[in-house]
């Protein structure tokens, strides 16, 4: 791998400075330690910083010329989620844990930020931007509305998510549409409770919502095109709470998931549909809290191929897969490239069979330290490549 030696130096550090971040977790828009962390480093690198740009998120800029801008960003923020490997830089708070790897792309961007400092080898404007709340609860919107890219001005923007399953020293990427856009829903039944030895007067909530879930399999095999893509799943029922009782109300949870906002908005019309009339006809009402939370992700086909040229530099091109699979996951990130042209890259942390191949989202998933100079020295080529100036390291 052709990782400048200055970061290879930084390994010890890196290692550091993610395992303190892993042990000290924060969710979304409370990641006020982190942020103290972030600003605390880059003060100390020479970067200027500035706080609390969508709400938690923090902004460092370096600049060293009159040249081209770029954004280079990374998410902060944990799950809720209890870990159960023993590592001796285990969560130290209950229920919350690094469970994606944030505290990893954290440190990667952190290390990018340090070497570019100190090398200044290129003529421009970096923008490392350090992003809250990635989780499903708004982080880019926020950084977006508090006016991120008219406050520090992309001509493009980067950024990267570890991948385990694929193998250190691997990266894979793809033009177009590469995840899926998310939404969340609820759906609210009311009907009529009543004893549970007298049926026949109720209007039960937990029958219509059964009938409902089941009638929702319909929206994607019956009103989307089938060569479009779409995944409609009910991940919850809650109603009732005694067992002689008809319950007066349920609540269905689910998510979806496209690769378009029009497919999205299909979705979106026909579970509105289905879910009230189906539940009318049982003489219930039923209201659907439809809510999107991630714009499917769209890499710039130009900046597509600019990013994996630059990972095949490190790692040579039999290790860069530049046409990967659809991922039906969702990245909030999507929102920043809807406003400004950019790529997204994944990062192999482990191949399949090795403790660092759990999967993300998982209370066993662990971050591969063995990969932070590699993210680092990505981030950093990317920008002596962009703003000219490309050196040997």
């Amino acid at each position: 791998m052709q990782i400048p030696e200055k970061i290879k130096a930084y390994h010890s550090d890196l290692t550091a400075w993610r395992r303190d971040l892993h042990a000290h977790p924060e969710l979304g828009f409370d990641e006020h330690r982190t942020s103290d962390f972030v600003a605390k480093k880059l003060g100390e690198f020479g970067v200027t910083v500035h706080r609390h740009v969508g709400k938690t998120g923090v902004v460092g800029v370096l600049q060293t010329g009159n040249g081209p801008t770029i954004g280079l960003r990374c998410d902060m923020d944990a799950l809720p989620i209890d870990e159960i490997v023993e590592v001796p830089y285990k969560s130290t708070k209950p229920g919350v844990m690094h469970a994606c790897g944030h505290d990893g792309h954290t440190t990667m961007l952190l290390g990018a930020a340090r070497y570019l400092a100190e090398t200044k080898n290129f003529d421009g404007t970096v923008y490392f931007i350090f992003q809250p709340a990635e989780e499903g609860i708004g982080g880019a919107l926020a950084m977006l509305e508090d006016k991120l890219f008219e406050r520090f001005p992309c001509d493009s923007v980067f950024g990267m998510h570890n991948n385990p399953g694929l193998p250190v020293g691997k990266f894979s990427i793809r033009p177009g549409a590469m995840m899926a856009g998310g939404a969340f829903f609820d759906i609210h039944i009311t009907g009529r409770g009543s004893h549970g030895a007298r049926p026949e007067e109720s209007v039960d909530p937990v029958l219509v919502a059964s009938h409902i879930v089941t009638a929702m399999q319909a929206i994607v095999a019956r009103n989307i095109t089938p060569i479009a893509t779409a995944v409609v799943s009910c991940t919850a029922i809650h109603s009732g709470d005694a067992y002689n009782v008809i319950p007066q109300t349920a609540t269905i949870r689910g998510t979806v998931r496209t690769f378009s906002h029009d497919i999205m908005a299909q979705v979106e019309a026909a579970m509105k549909r289905t879910a009230e009339n189906t539940a009318a006809a049982f003489g219930a009402t039923a209201e659907v809290d439809f809510r999107v939370l991630f714009a499917p992700l769209v890499n710039d086909e130009e900046e597509t191929t600019f990013m994996a040229d630059r990972a095949a530099d490190l790692v040579g091109e039999a290790d860069v897969e530049r046409n990967r699979s659809l991922v039906m996951a969702s990245e909030d990130f999507s929102f920043m490239l809807e406003k400004c042209r950019g790529a997204y890259i994944n990062i192999g942390n482990g191949a399949p069979g090795t403790p660092t191949s759990v999967p993300v989202h998982n209370p066993a998933y662990q971050f591969n330290d063995e990969i932070l100079p590699l993210g680092s020295a990505l981030y950093a080529r990317l920008v002596e490549a962009k703003l000219g100036r490309v050196g040997s390291g």
